[in-house]
């Protein structure tokens, strides 16, 4: 198995539904970390499991100073963020969502 990993920093913007009060119910931003972790049994084509720059622009492109509410079609948290980017990268089993200092969501497929 052939294992490659992306790290993507973008600013982007949210504001979360909750069913209790919270601050972040509010439209505000950080500076995400994005780890997207790829797999593949064999190379494609090109010797790759997926071409780095594709996946940054596919995330980058997307997702970069934007407002995630206008971008995922469910309530942009953390973990929500991480379970969209692997079911939009087609070799992506794994992602780590870090939307601030301490504070890191995960998502992994079966």
């Amino acid at each position: 198995m052939y294992y490659v990993q992306k790290r993507i920093e973008i600013s982007a913007a949210h504001r979360l539904n909750l069913s209790y009060e919270s601050k972040c119910t509010s439209l505000h931003g950080h500076n995400w970390i994005i780890t997207v972790h790829c797999r593949a049994k064999a190379l494609n084509q090109d010797g790759m499991v997926a071409d780095f720059t594709h996946i940054k622009q596919l995330i980058q492109g997307r997702l970069d100073h934007a407002v995630l509410n206008d971008v995922i079609d469910c309530n942009p948290t953390a973990e929500n963020l991480a379970r969209w980017i692997v079911d939009l990268i087609p070799e992506c089993y794994r992602c780590d969502v870090q939307e601030s200092e301490g504070n890191i969501a995960s998502y992994e497929s079966d």
